[in-house]
């Protein structure tokens, strides 16, 4: 029978890029099979406990023929002479105008130049195998170490039986092992749609080390142990095992000999960051800002690197006027400053990972300064004040054309253009604050630092929001008076109402 080893499960309503992308491909799927009594052995010495009808999984859904369906269906339109399997990267070399690529195939050393490269591996690999010339920053490495693998260390068996006695007997298929002398920890059921080709699949209990001691006697114990949980019926089934521990260009020695905690989903907002003058993108699952280490992180992490790699193709490469210079040649009102919005909401874009470095330097130097208090609320508030100054210096570089701007009781009608850039801005910052502090050894030893409360997190918002106000009250009045006319549609306090500033914003 097909057997698949890789990722089992996917859920439509947390993986919703996941779902989507198999829609789009027009596969199949079914749902993961739960119902029935659920099983734990939680003594060597005695039988099972059963929990009638309880599910695991979660409304969790599978593809009809396994998730390499799901890689083959991505791969399968790609150009063939553009694929290039068993390349062993080595080393990265930045030449300013381009990067050569150093690869093994078998005996032979290979070298590729490309403009920019998208670097789909984890970061611990990376930093392990691959030498980078110039080196990477001590930040970015330490963020790179510091990033498990998720799975990596793991092993998983699935077991196929000529039918599935365990629904006949009324099971699920879902147990779970929990006494130390545990071989298979979970275990779930992994028939296929139709339930003909029968199996049960499970993760491993034992640590890397005690496999490969064990290794000769696994399948025994193994099966051993299917026949203490379900029956004898279920000891000689066909075992197909896969240990990832075992694979160098899956598991770095720091996973291998780390013990692997809870995935958080979160990942450090260093591994986003372009390299090398925006020529070279870590893009790996375990790089996405949400569903880290996963598939939705893995797909997370592509929209990013396709958005990063379409800033940075201007339209001038392909022989192509701007917007802002067509609506410069125009002179077109309306189109001049649709482009100018346009060109500041790119500017705002560009500034997130500038904001993050601006609170990553300030909280290193409180560290180093030894302060104890408030380090997230003034790093972030210090790097967001740093921004909203700089982009009211932008705004200001930028040749509206007034004439046709309406004014009312002190708002500039162009106002929400300019501040609408910042929603996205604001969150995407708090979100890698929020991150970087979870994944943060440094932070670690600052419980409330670490792991930020919804009370402190109310409180930075707060400044954050006068910060914020103050920005639109100064953009606001910067865009009148490029109107050359502030003094009359200003009220008399100088000021915008903050009714309007703040709901807009």
């Amino acid at each position: 029978m097909g057997i698949d080893l890789g990722p089992t499960w996917f859920w439509p309503e947390t993986q919703p890029l996941v779902a989507q992308l198999i829609a789009d491909l027009g596969l199949a799927d079914f749902s993961q099979h739960d119902g029935g009594r659920l099983l734990y052995l939680r003594d060597p010495d005695k039988t099972p406990d059963v929990v009638e009808d309880a599910g695991v999984h979660n409304d969790a859904r599978r593809l009809e023929g396994g998730m390499a369906r799901l890689i083959d269906a991505l791969a399968k339109d790609l150009p063939q002479d553009r694929l290039h399997l068993e390349h062993v990267l080595t080393g990265l070399q930045d030449f300013g105008d381009h990067i050569a690529l150093a690869f093994t195939v078998g005996d032979r050393a290979v070298q590729v130049a490309a403009r920019r490269v998208v670097l789909a591996v984890p970061p611990r690999l990376l930093e392990e195998h691959v030498c980078f010339e110039p080196g990477l920053d001590d930040a970015t490495r330490e963020a790179m170490r510091e990033t498990a693998t998720w799975m990596a260390a793991q092993a998983k068996v699935v077991i196929s039986y000529d039918r599935p006695f365990w629904r006949e007997a009324g099971q699920s298929g879902n147990a779970f092992v929990t006494h130390e002398q545990a071989v298979i920890g979970e275990i779930f059921d992994a028939c296929d749609v139709t339930s003909t080709k029968a199996a049960l699949g499970g993760f491993l209990a034992l640590s890397p080390e005690l496999r490969q001691s064990f290794s000769a006697g696994l399948p025994m114990l193994m099966g051993n142990q299917m026949a203490q949980v379900f029956g004898p019926a279920l000891e000689q089934g066909e075992q197909h095992y896969q240990d990832w521990a075992t694979e160098p260009y899956t598991c770095s020695a720091l996973d291998r000999n780390s013990p692997q905690t809870a995935n958080t989903g979160l990942a450090n907002p260093l591994l986003r960051r372009a390299l090398w003058s925006g020529k070279l993108y870590p893009a790996g699952s375990e790089t996405a800002s949400y569903g880290a280490g996963y598939l939705e992180g893995a797909l997370e992490a592509a929209r990013r690197i396709d958005r990063a790699l379409s800033r940075a193709v201007p339209s001038t490469i392909q022989g192509e006027s701007t917007p802002w210079e067509r609506a410069a040649l125009d002179g077109d009102p309306v189109n001049i400053n649709d482009a100018c919005l346009a060109r500041f909401s790119e500017w705002v874009a560009a500034q997130t990972e500038t904001a993050f470095d601006g609170y990553y330097h300030r909280i290193h130097r409180s560290l180093a300064a030894q302060q104890r208090e408030q380090l997230t609320q003034r790093a972030i508030l210090g790097s967001i004040e740093e921004v909203f100054g700089q982009a009211l210096g932008f705004l200001d570089t930028l040749a509206f054309d007034m004439s046709a701007v309406a004014g009312e009781r002190g708002r500039c009608s162009l106002t929400p253009d300019v501040q609408k850039p910042f929603r996205d801005f604001m969150q995407t910052l708090l979100d890698d604050v929020i991150a970087f502090n979870r994944t943060s050894c440094a932070l670690s030893n600052f419980p409330d630092e670490h792991n930020l409360s919804k009370d402190y997190v109310q409180t930075i918002l707060r400044d954050v929001a006068a910060a914020w106000q103050e920005f639109s009250l100064s953009a606001n009045a910067l865009l009148l008076a490029k109107a050359g006319n502030m003094r009359d549609r200003l009220p008399q306090d100088g000021r915008v109402p903050e009714r309007i500033i703040v709901n807009e914003g």
